[in-house]
């Protein structure tokens, strides 16, 4: 489990007032933002997914029939070679046992190439060529493996070729057709470029290149002194939201390599919740390495910083697992959890229980439960112990902390008292896996950036347990919550669970 600040009230006491929490900007945020989420945002998402939908479907079909007509191609160029008729029924036999092995190996290499993705970074002809090159490799392998013999591979080679030159083909009249469709449509993408002057010229000057997808630069955010770039400033960092309402702006692009990371942190947030993407723009010679081939058609290839938000059916399938572990895990350690009650109880004043009042979601407080570690008096004791604090950042912690009782010592060990907010994920309250909930002391003294991690449910355990624990600087800690935020899924959250019980039984940076 995790090894969370220590509580310092003892059992029976009134949890504390936290008037301060209703004035955080957080105050709006109600919900794990994993939930589904709300229109009309909601109603703009399924358009998109749609439209991504139909992107990936039509690109798969003209896939699927470039291959299929390459190894139909070969097989009846190859009766024409050596009977001198085209042998229709043998060509159409051939094509039918190959497709499904050929198609799925080529829509899973294509899926890993990016060769799906949105318009803007989608690879050229070169990648086209490779993935289908291996996908020629792969058939020739499993033919083998399977005992299957050849008078000669011209199937294989033959198939390659003309698939080539169809999909390749196919795909150059899509994008065409496409581009063409998008330009007379008058589509473009209103854009605020956000850095410092050099990088805002360099950028801008890259994007007034000819191209398809066309990004109206409507005028950029500096963070230094007002460069003269001959754009439009459109005033400060502080007022992007206000910016992006008044322009009608589609998307926000980093155009700095050395942007403060606490200021992207906030900026990501801000443009996601105004429903707009946010974008960073390579450095000046990474344009020049990539230019070439990276995006055919395009000037300048960015990259999409996505926001934590994971949506309607992931969070379903998270909160199930949440559910379902804590249920059972409570069912079989009951016997446990029952033994170290009574021993609380009868070794020390007091309940067993602790309730601690912390943020959670939103930074709204919850009653946290553990059990109680500490002397009947550990809260007069807090402020006299604030000079030897050995922690870091907003974290109060000490290594020998006299507040402790003997059998408290043997659960913060190995994290038993942590058992009971197994109730608090089964509530709903917490998740199994996530940013650990900070005691209101140490909440008090967060920064702005850090209270990023209250947009989702504060979990058990979480990256800082299975990376060094209380070893780690907060900063970087804090980190690892973002870390977590952009990287979550569900197998993400059973390799934490899985690396927490030997970071526990290990005792790493435990006390």
């Amino acid at each position: 489990m995790s090894i969370s600040p220590r509580d310092t009230r003892p059992a029976g006491s009134k949890p504390p007032a936290i008037p301060q929490l209703v004035e955080l900007p957080l105050e709006s945020i109600d919900r794990d933002v994993r939930a589904r989420r709300r229109a009309p945002l909601n109603v703009l998402r399924r358009l998109d997914l749609l439209r991504r939908l139909a992107r990936v479907a039509s690109l798969m079909v003209l896939d699927i029939t470039g291959i299929g007509l390459g190894i139909f191609t070969a097989m009846v160029l190859k009766s024409l070679v050596r009977d001198g008729v085209a042998d229709w029924d043998v060509a159409w036999g051939i094509t039918r046992d190959m497709l499904p092995f050929a198609a799925l190996v080529t829509l899973l290499l294509f899926a890993r190439s990016g060769l799906y993705a949105e318009r803007a970074a989608r690879p050229g002809l070169s990648q086209i060529v490779a993935c289908l090159f291996q996908t020629m490799v792969v058939a020739v392998i499993f033919a083998l493996v399977s005992g299957q013999r050849f008078s000669s591979y011209y199937l294989f080679y033959g198939s390659l070729t003309l698939a080539i030159i169809y999909v390749g083909s196919m795909r150059a009249a899509y994008e065409s057709a496409t581009g063409y469709l998008l330009r007379k449509a008058g589509y473009e993408r209103r854009a605020v470029l956000v850095g410092t002057g050099q990088h805002i010229e360099a950028v801008a000057h890259a994007l007034q290149a000819p191209q398809e997808n066309r990004i109206d630069v409507v005028g950029f955010i500096s963070l230094t002194p007002r460069p003269d770039n001959g754009l439009r400033s459109l005033g400060k960092l502080a007022d992007l939201t206000s910016i992006i309402e008044e322009h009608s702006i589609d998307e926000v692009i980093i155009a700095d390599p050395d942007f403060p990371g606490r200021a992207m942190v906030d900026l990501v947030d801000r443009a996601q919740r105004s429903g707009v993407r946010v974008r960073i723009a390579p450095s000046t010679m990474d344009v020049l390495v990539t230019r070439a081939d990276f995006v055919p058609g395009q000037s300048l290839p960015l990259f999409e910083l996505r926001s934590p938000r994971f949506e309607g059916l992931d969070f379903v399938v998270k909160r199930a697992f949440d559910i379902i572990v804590s249920a059972l895990t409570l069912l079989v350690l009951s016997p446990l959890l029952l033994a170290i009650a009574f021993a609380i109880k009868f070794t020390s004043r007091g309940g067993p229980l602790y309730r601690s009042s912390r943020p959670g979601i939103g930074a709204v407080p919850f009653s946290c439960l553990k059990f109680r570690t500490m002397y009947a008096d550990a809260d007069e004791r807090q402020h006299a112990l604030e000079d030897h604090n050995e922690a870091t950042g907003a974290l109060f912690k000490i290594r020998d902390d006299p507040r402790v009782t003997p059998i408290g010592r043997l659960l913060r060990r190995f994290s038993l008292d942590e058992l009971p907010q197994l109730w608090n994920v089964l509530r709903g309250q917490m998740s199994l896996v996530g940013p650990r909930p900070l005691p209101v002391r140490d909440f008090e003294r967060l920064e702005e950036w850090h209270k990023k991690r209250y947009l989702v449910l504060p979990g058990m355990t979480g990256l800082w347990q299975v990376s060094g624990r209380s070893d780690l600087d907060f900063d970087d800690l804090v980190r690892l919550d973002f870390l977590y935020l952009e990287r979550w899924s569900v197998s993400l959250d059973l390799t934490i669970l899985l690396k927490t019980i030997p970071a526990v039984l290990g005792r790493r940076g435990s006390y």
